[in-house]
């Protein structure tokens, strides 16, 4: 059995100019990885937040990840997922060669969110 290759999380957000939405964001990944069980992680953004995708994967890599697992924290499957996130993707496996580079899905589709909606909706409801 081949050994299990060293990997970094990278949530990965639009970014905010109002500092307070992108510390929301990385209190939201502390605890993720946390309940993940993630040691090697980061928090990036966009835009408007620091640091950058580059920025964080440098980072991890530089920590010894040998696989970095970008997870959208975006709600759908638009033009910065569709577009910019693979591109970003490719220019960092073309720099970090040795770096495996596995983007996963936005949270649209997740069965939770029904959850999470219907929640809202109720308490809003209910003022």
């Amino acid at each position: 059995m081949l050994p299990e290759k060293k990997t970094g999380v990278v949530f990965f957000a639009h970014g905010s100019p109002i500092e307070s939405a992108n510390e929301a964001v990385r209190e939201v990944a502390r605890a993720a990885a946390a309940r993940g069980g993630f040691e090697l992680w980061e928090t990036a953004f966009l835009e408007g937040g620091r640091p950058d995708l580059p920025g964080a994967v440098a980072q991890l890599a530089q920590a010894g990840a040998q696989r970095v697992v970008i997870i959208p924290y975006f709600l759908t499957l638009g033009l910065h997922l569709h577009r910019d996130l693979p591109r970003i993707a490719a220019e960092l496996a073309g720099i970090y060669k040795d770096v495996e580079m596995v983007c996963g899905e936005p949270l649209d589709g997740h069965p939770g969110l029904i959850a999470i909606l219907a929640e809202r909706a109720r308490q809003a409801y209910n003022r």
